[in-house]
């Protein structure tokens, strides 16, 4: 996909349209970037929202309940096009992953992008069962240590 992706984010992103084709929507958006996290089950990403007791279906029920059904502009990322806040999100991510020194962008710079998304339907969510992005940010950092977490 994009040679600064590691293996895990290429397979988020690709289970995120998956999630989307699912849910029976013809774009990609952040909420199917943050299920894609869960249901795979990979990296400080997904260990942040277990951490925080976190499951896929609780994280599903939440997201449900905020979905809209008015869509927003949308570009073309990989098959389905991708939202605004998508295009954001992967852009800020890439943004933290370089802050960060990573050499790859990782799960955790998804969810620290998806924290950063305001108005996006994972961000909502997201801060709607406790995570925010100054304490994710902190154990981010905390258990990378410039280590990699994930293929």
């Amino acid at each position: 996909m994009y040679r600064h992706f590691t293996e895990s984010v290429e397979k988020v992103v690709k289970r995120a349209s998956q999630i989307a084709r699912e849910y029976g929507q013809d774009y990609v958006g952040t909420e199917h970037i943050l299920l894609a996290i869960r249901h795979e089950g990979v990296g400080l990403g997904n260990k942040v929202l277990e951490d925080r007791g976190i499951s896929a279906e609780r994280l599903k029920d939440e997201i449900d309940k905020l979905v809209r059904k008015s869509l927003e502009d949308t570009w073309v990322f990989g098959r389905l096009p991708g939202t605004p806040h998508f295009r954001n999100v992967v852009a800020n991510a890439l943004e933290e992953a370089e802050q960060m020194k990573a050499d790859k962008l990782r799960t955790e710079h998804l969810i620290l992008a998806l924290l950063k998304e305001d108005g996006s339907v994972a961000c909502r969510a997201l801060q709607n069962l406790g995570c925010d992005y100054a304490t994710v940010r902190a154990e981010a950092a905390a258990n990378t240590n410039g280590q990699v977490t994930e293929p």
